[in-house]
């Protein structure tokens, strides 16, 4: 009885000190869930390659983009985790933080099966211009499926945070912005030379925005593009003078200088702005502005600005990745960050904003080059390829017209013709895979049921998948061996899963992120993931990609 006394004793006298040890523990201080930036400022930076950072470095500022890399943080290894590598996709896949397999964007243009015609990632012929009297400025973003981080901010503060996009092209401006953005600004050339938006976003222009129309901004930039610095100092980039670049209409060679004023009627008049540095420096100056006439950042609750410097892409196109030319915008460019960046610190405050800066494609070195310095590459013809094509299937299955489009390397059926003759989808894409596979040019070709019917880990397969969606892509999806394009022999373009193509910048600085790099290779869908963590907010609602807690301070 005496020891059943001394065991009660003891587990009271354990318990009561158990609780009064848990009484007795001192609060810990608060735990901070989210950094509370007043603004996040998303930079894409059009075709812009990893490799446009180091290779121009000894040319740039200090307070461009190297001040991202000093006083930042710098993932080194990041790519695209899909195919197609183009702009539409790449803005989406930013920003939802999901490839084209969830939000839909599979393409700039694509083919619709439904309506039997080609569609535009931006596209809607439900809304109107404003700011414009053309019929051709369309544009929302109601094709795309899921949501944006900015969206998830806007929901997250009661719509009390804003989310302005800006860019040079519609879909650079429309699709990072998301569902819920108070406005997407794009800039509308031709014989305007003004921003612009739609009635999907308002009923007419802020005061600001036609005020800064008013100026002669667009005019200014209708000089003379002659080299920033003295041609023969830049040194990493090609001859000026040689027969992979196309130029401009109305000019004998694509040589600097170039007279744009001289040039700009038979080039689009305004437009002719959008494919030279300029592009880029009017995209900044109405991003200055928007932080003072938005009033972004103003308060504690977090606003959301997108810009997209687009005209990268339009002098990579027309120029090549090794043009005198590229090298040029680079370094103007990065005297236009430098610009934004003092705007921001002076308007928002130092280390009161996050920002990260990536791009939403690589680009190609032209094949032509590469020719000539026997690196394999080469040119596909689409024209002819199809013809080979028809004939193989009029001989393989006595039926024509079994293609109804081919586009973005994927191959569509007609559907109706299959069921005409009594042919099985699945019988007639094998049939496909297997012809065109000895094609030249071909690397390798997948049927839509390998699609939906494998799972892919790696490999240009994975991509594949990651790009594939079944309610909008096609029945055979092509790989081009690579360094092979449907292009002009002059300039550069993308659009593939080489390295080429996925390998872009991603670089995080400001309110929240740490100082450092890392060569762990990250993907395009973590960035939107990681700004939501960072913020404390829902993840966008197809988000696959991953945190990058390593970068969160």
């Amino acid at each position: 009885m005496r020891f059943l006394s001394i065991i009660f004793l003891s587990v009271f006298l354990f318990n009561c000190n158990a609780q009064s040890n848990v009484i007795q523990v001192k609060p810990q201080e608060e735990v901070t869930l989210n950094a509370n930036p007043k603004l996040v400022v998303g930079v894409v930076v059009d075709q812009m390659r990893y490799d446009y950072l180091t290779r121009f470095y000894n040319k740039y500022g200090n307070d461009g983009f190297k001040r991202l890399i000093n006083d930042g943080f710098n993932c080194k290894n990041n790519h695209y985790n899909y195919v197609p590598t183009f702009t539409g996709p790449g803005h989406a896949s930013i920003y939802t933080g999901t490839s084209p397999k969830n939000h839909g964007i599979i393409a700039n243009n694509w083919y619709n099966k439904f309506s039997k015609k080609m569609v535009y990632c931006a596209e809607d012929s439900t809304v109107v211009a404003v700011g414009s009297d053309t019929d051709q400025e369309k544009m929302s973003p109601r094709r795309m499926k899921t949501t944006s981080f900015a969206d998830e901010n806007r929901l997250h503060t009661q719509l009390k945070g804003k989310t302005i996009g800006i860019s040079i092209k519609d879909r650079g401006a429309i699709l990072p912005a998301g569902h819920s953005a108070n406005a997407a600004y794009w800039f509308r050339g031709k014989d305007e030379g003004n921003f612009i938006t739609s009635n999907y976003y308002m009923n007419s222009l802020p005061q600001w925005v036609n005020d800064f129309n008013a100026t002669t901004t667009a005019e200014s930039y209708l000089r003379e593009w002659n080299t920033l610095y003295d041609i023969n100092t830049y040194t990493e980039s090609g001859s000026d003078l040689n027969v992979f670049e196309t130029g401009f209409k109305g000019k004998d060679n694509a040589t600097f200088p170039y007279d744009l004023a001289t040039l700009k009627d038979k080039n689009g008049g305004f437009d002719i702005i959008k494919a030279t540095p300029f592009g880029n420096s009017i995209v900044a100056d109405f991003a200055i502005k928007a932080i003072d006439g938005e009033q972004l950042g103003q308060d504690n609750i977090t606003d959301v600005l997108t810009v997209s410097f687009s005209s990268t892409d339009y002098v990579g196109h027309n120029f090549g990745v090794n043009s005198k030319e590229i090298e040029d915008t680079y370094i103007r460019l990065d005297k236009d960050l430098a610009r934004l960046f003092k705007a921001l610190d002076e308007k928002i405050g130092v280390g009161e904003y996050t920002l990260f800066l990536t791009s939403d494609h690589g680009a190609v070195e032209v094949p032509a080059y590469l020719q000539s310095v026997k690196i394999p590459a080469g040119y596909f013809n689409r024209d002819e390829f199809k013809t080979k094509l028809n004939n193989f299937l009029v001989k393989e299955f006595s039926a024509s017209d079994l293609i109804e489009n081919i586009s973005n390397d994927q191959i569509f059926l007609n559907k109706a013709r299959l069921k005409q003759f009594n042919l099985k989808l699945e019988d007639v894409q094998y049939a496909i895979v297997n012809e065109v596979i000895n094609y030249n040019h071909i690397d390798k070709a997948y049927s839509a049921k390998t699609m939906q019917s494998s799972t892919f880990f790696g490999g240009i397969e994975a991509l594949l998948q990651n790009g594939y969606h079944q309610k909008r892509s096609g029945d055979i999806i092509l790989v081009k061996d690579p360094a092979v394009i449907s292009y002009s022999k002059t300039g550069s373009t993308h659009g593939s899963g080489s390295t080429f193509d996925t390998h872009v910048p991603l670089l995080f600085y400001g309110n929240g992120i740490k100082k450092g790099s890392t060569l762990t290779k990250t993907e395009i869908t973590d960035i939107a993931p990681t700004i939501s963590a960072l913020l404390g907010i829902s993840f966008p609602n197809g988000a696959t990609g991953n945190v990058l807690d390593f970068v969160i301070d």
